[in-house]
This record gives structure tokens, sequence and C-alpha cells, in this order.
């Protein structure tokens, strides 16, 4: 195994992780925002309004894109296993 192949499978790696946790990522940030400013406008500082539709949004994403997500880390993996023994050796 050389450096390149190393240095390659990294980038790739890290690549899936940022494209697989994106989704989730952005709607947690878009949820946020959208609730600061609703808290802003009427000014109710409860702390649980920030966190609970938080999670419920980021999880109602993870069921959507979960699929797209497997998808993703699977052409990932596949190649990486198929591939094995000339990784290693």
């Amino acid at each position: 195994m050389t450096v390149d192949t190393i240095v390659n499978l990294a980038r790739e790696a890290m690549l899936v992780t940022l494209l697989t946790a994106a989704p989730m990522l952005l709607s947690g940030m878009l949820i946020g925002l959208l609730i600061s400013v609703f808290q802003s406008v009427t000014q109710i500082q409860e702390i649980t309004l920030t966190f609970v539709p938080k999670i419920v949004v980021v999880m109602v994403v993870f069921v959507v894109f979960l699929p797209w997500m497997v998808g993703v880390v699977m052409s990932f993996v596949q190649p990486l296993l198929s591939h094995f023994n000339v990784l290693v050796l």
C-alpha cells in the first residue's frame, strides 16, 4: 500500500463522512436559525423550544435520507472490500 493510496482512501472517507452527515447537520442548522428568529421576534426565551424541534427534524431527515446515505457508504465500502487483498499487500 503506497502513500498515495492511503491519502486517496482518507480523502474519500472524509468525503463520504461529510456527505452522509450533511443532511442532518444542515437541517439542524436551518431549524435552529428559524427557531432563533422566532424567539427573537416573540421574545420567548424557553430553552426546550430550541432542542425538541431540532431533535425531531434531525430524526425525520435521518429517516428520509437513510436509503441515500446507505448507498453512499456502500459505494465507498464495496470497492474497498473487493480489493482488500490488493490494498493490504
